[in-house]
């Protein structure tokens, strides 16, 4: 059964993304319906009742982290967006700006209203420069018809958005290294606590919440958060925005009610239409780079031969050992011509790379996860540098201030406990390993020792 559309129902309408078709196709009710019933607190229970989790990545309870949001007299409180989407795999909440950017003013406004926010941000990752003027003008037409500004509908309620571009940093997307930037520091990850709900922006109390998590908020008060949570099923309520990418017939955004089996969203014509070339499935990234990979037998079933679903429960099922994340919902298909261990090089280099280097065991283990695979990867590798690879990723893990450690080592982690195999060939074939992959004539001085 198809999914219902709650974030894309009306993306394919033309001039969807202009604020008069928005509002002829049922736009900015949810504010009318927020600030007109409920009180503040009265929109974050229908938010809890909802069973909303966070859409980074995290799947944080949205309506529990709005509640732990200090309300001291006096001071502001903030509402920052984290669209600073720089997870390889993922590019969901770029299609929301770039076409439907309505919603997430129209949610920004009810999620606003709801924390008490008179000052709220959208900190946009850097190379999204487009998304900034598409943005801008969906903030100008709200304002120009009464949404933004002074007295929002004559109600007594105050709120300016503004747009923040990032530099280009993956690490800014950690909601403190974030904060650290929009105040116009280096984008390091704060030590905590204090966490943001105490002290964030500028030592206020504030609430980051990613684009998805946000536009959310309109249909979930338009249509009651009773209603939303009978979409999906236990703990993974409502709909959930998946970019899939790799190896399909028909990679793109789908929205998907999380009761979708991996299989028929991978092989079914409704979404991504099985893989090209009739190649077969060999391994998929569930959830954005930094979640495990999972091989073929273990992504379709788990390990107690129950299908696998899309959804929370079901993708960790069996933890790391037979499980994965829906992270952020970046699905990235492999079939049976795809290297794992060239992946898994490529992800380690991307880490290092975006590493703030605050911490040694990030700052430095990832480089040499990095510099190992490289040696594997290009014919220079050992059979004892796969314990050693074991064992960086297991240090750096739970020993960083913030998850960027963690997204670092859980790809290497997984890929050496599923694809071991693939490992040693590499070590014991170079010279076959280097032809598959590169073209042995381009590559050859790789064979030199290290």
């Amino acid at each position: 059964m198809a999914a219902p559309k709650l974030l894309l129902a009306h993306a394919h309408v033309p001039g969807i993304r202009e604020y008069s078709v928005y509002r002829q196709h049922g736009g900015y009710s949810s504010v009318e319906k927020a600030l007109k019933n409920y009180t503040p607190d009265e929109v974050t229970e229908e938010v809890k009742k909802s069973g909303l989790r966070g859409r980074g990545g995290a799947g944080f309870p949205t309506g529990m982290k709005w509640s732990f949001l200090a309300k001291p007299e006096g001071v502001p409180r903030y509402l920052v967006v984290n669209a600073d989407e720089s997870e390889p795999g993922t590019f969901k909440d770029r299609y929301l700006m770039e076409f439907i950017p309505h919603i997430l003013i129209e949610g920004m406004i009810v999620s606003s209203y709801a924390l008490g926010a008179n000052t709220s941000y959208i900190y946009i990752r850097g190379e999204y420069a487009w998304i900034v003027d598409i943005l801008e003008q969906a903030i100008a037409e709200a304002k120009a018809n009464g949404w933004l500004g002074k007295n929002i509908l004559g109600k007594g309620y105050d709120l300016e958005i503004y747009v923040q571009r990032g530099g280009g940093a993956y690490i800014c997307g950690e909601e403190t290294a974030l904060i650290e930037s929009l105040e116009g520091k280096r984008g390091n990850p704060r030590i905590k606590p204090p966490f943001p709900a105490v002290k964030g922006l500028w030592g206020c109390p504030t609430v980051v919440n990613n684009v998805e998590t946000i536009a959310a908020v309109a249909p979930i008060i338009n249509m009651g958060g009773d209603d939303y949570a009978k979409i999906g099923v236990g703990k993974s309520t409502g709909t959930k925005l998946i970019s899939a990418c790799g190896n399909l017939n028909k990679p793109g955004i789908y929205e998907i009610d999380m009761t979708c089996t991996v299989e028929e969203f991978i092989f079914s014509d409704e979404y991504c239409g099985g893989i090209p070339n009739g190649k077969r499935l060999k391994a998929c990234i569930p959830g954005g780079s930094s979640v495990p990979i999972l091989p073929a037998n273990l992504l379709l079933k788990t390990a107690a031969g129950q299908d696998r679903v899309m959804n929370y429960e079901s993708l960790a099922d069996g933890g790391f050992a037979t499980g994965t994340m829906m992270g952020s919902g970046g699905f990235i298909v492999m079939d049976e011509d795809q290297c794992v261990v060239r992946h898994t090089m490529t992800l380690a280099r991307f880490y290092n790379h975006e590493s703030c280097g605050q911490c040694s065991p990030c700052r430095e283990g990832t480089g040499w996860m990095y510099k190992i695979l490289k040696n594997i990867e290009y014919g220079h590798g050992k059979m004892s540098d796969i314990d050693l690879l074991w064992d960086i990723q297991r240090k750096i893990e739970g020993n960083t201030i913030c998850p960027l450690g963690d997204a670092a080592a859980w790809p290497v982690a997984a890929a050496i406990r599923h694809f071991r195999d693939e490992f040693e060939w590499h070590i014991t074939h170079p010279e076959e390993c280097l032809t598959r992959n590169y073209g042995l004539a381009h590559y050859a001085d790789a064979l030199v020792p290290a």
